[in-house]
């Protein structure tokens, strides 16, 4: 099986490099914490603030299956609590070098198909389809600024990479495939879908799926402009289990090294972008995360 995990791995090409993802950061969260009025705050690390946030955010309970790591379950459901229940505007996190959007390289939101809930397969000319263990990845948009009411007619383009740590449209591997991304319009309770694979974990980041949420469907497949941009991490708990599985060990490793509080997107703070996630590894894993924009 090819792999460019390595290429992945490499400070130049994963997400461009940390001064690359920094920089973007910065940029953004700088104009962010100006408009609030609350001033600049440290990227890199863990404050006191953002600790007890991410302390608050990391409980988790186990039913039917079982604890302990990896080799324990026994077909059970587990449940991980990741979020303590607020609706707040979702931090802007950068997209990344792998977007599919048009704004670096390849624009996959164009294309006839991208609409679609199931985003294993390829779709169009490819014909690829993505393996892992099953995730369903279920968002309610909500208007953070409006009492978290709904926002019926929302979308979403989700992306994430493959069990190996690669980017369909960008891998080389898989440069041809374009999998592992879809949109998605909100029904009239803001919620939506969508049908997937757990993600890896590659050198230098946390497990986490990429998303632009945009006001409408219109805008996200004509052209138009997110009015969010975030990434949401899934719990410890759940990785671990699914990567102690058949095709994810190089994941293993990967996620020793790194930790929510040291991730470069994370480290400031994930109390709303840490999903909630039941299931097993024998059945799928589903994660729910409140977006409010």
């Amino acid at each position: 099986m090819a792999n460019d995990l390595h290429e992945l791995d490499e400070p130049h090409d994963h997400d461009r490099g940390l001064a690359f993802d920094l920089s973007t950061l910065i940029q953004r969260r700088r104009a962010l914490k100006l408009i609030a009025g609350a001033g600049l705050v440290a990227l890199v690390g863990c404050g006191s603030d953002a600790g007890s946030a991410s302390t608050a955010s990391t409980s988790s309970t186990t039913t039917g299956g079982g604890s302990g790591s990896g080799s324990g379950s026994t077909g059970g459901s587990e449940t991980t609590t990741g979020s303590d229940g607020d609706v707040s505007a979702i931090p802007d996190e950068t997209a990344g070098p792998y977007p599919g959007d048009g704004s670096n390289g390849p624009n996959v939101l164009t294309e006839s198909g991208i609409v679609r809930r199931d985003i294993r397969p390829s779709f169009g000319s490819a014909s690829g389809v993505a393996e892992g263990v099953p995730l369903t990845v279920n968002l309610t948009v909500v208007d953070a600024a409006g009492g978290s009411s709904p926002l019926a007619g929302a979308a979403v383009y989700a992306w994430h990479c493959t069990r190996d740590g690669e980017y369909s449209l960008y891998s080389p591997s898989i440069a041809d495939e374009n999998y592992l991304r879809g949109v998605q319009e909100a029904d009239a309770d803001g919620a939506l879908s969508f049908t997937s694979i757990f993600p890896g974990c590659y050198s230098g980041r946390w497990p986490h799926i990429h998303f632009e949420v945009y006001a409408t469907l219109a805008d996200a497949t004509g052209g138009g402009s997110p009015i969010a941009t975030s990434q949401l991490a899934l719990p410890e708990d759940a990785c671990a289990k699914v990567y102690a599985t058949d095709g994810y060990s190089q994941s293993v490793q990967n996620l020793a090294r790194t930790s929510l509080e040291s991730d470069m997107v994370f480290s400031d703070g994930y109390a709303q972008q840490l999903a909630t996630t039941t299931g097993s590894v024998e059945a799928g894993y589903v994660a729910d995360l409140s977006v409010g924009v």
